[in-house]
């Protein structure tokens, strides 16, 4: 029984990995939807869109033969796309040409990665739901 609570567990692990990483990318794709029209930032110039990078997490190759032990964020990295130029003569961050810098945020991509990442966290919620009930009828049949 030792092995497959364990088993259970790092299915739980691994959907909580999941889960955690997911909604990091739905704070950042919110982020970028939210700053799809911010023309000015600290840095200077339009906001610069964000993405993350998801990576394994593997146990050592000695111990169980590099077996997954979740995923987690390796990187939320700044995408350097050029701007979008729109011609707004009476904006006030419009250049001497009266173009004004957008950041190149498409909203439609940002609304599939957001409905994306939303699906994937609610499927390993629902994994770590069936874990946890297999846990529980394991728990249950050692007691009976």
């Amino acid at each position: 029984m030792a092995s497959s609570t364990q088993s259970l567990f790092s299915s739980m692990d691994i959907s909580i990995s999941a889960m955690r990483a997911e909604r990091t990318r739905m704070d950042v794709v919110m982020s970028n939807l939210a700053n799809a029209e911010s023309t000015r930032t600290r840095e200077g110039g339009p906001y610069k869109r964000r993405t993350v990078t998801f990576q394994a997490e593997l146990t050592d190759a000695y111990q169980a033969g590099f077996r997954g032990n979740g995923v987690k964020v390796a990187a939320i990295e700044q995408d350097n796309s050029p701007p979008i130029r729109v011609f707004r003569p009476g904006h006030p961050d419009a250049d001497a040409d009266g173009f004004v810098s957008f950041p190149d945020i498409r909203t439609a991509e940002e609304m599939v990665d957001l409905m994306t990442a939303s699906r994937s966290y609610e499927a390993n919620a629902e994994a770590f739901k069936i874990s946890k009930a297999l846990f529980q009828r394991a728990l249950d049949m050692g007691r009976g």
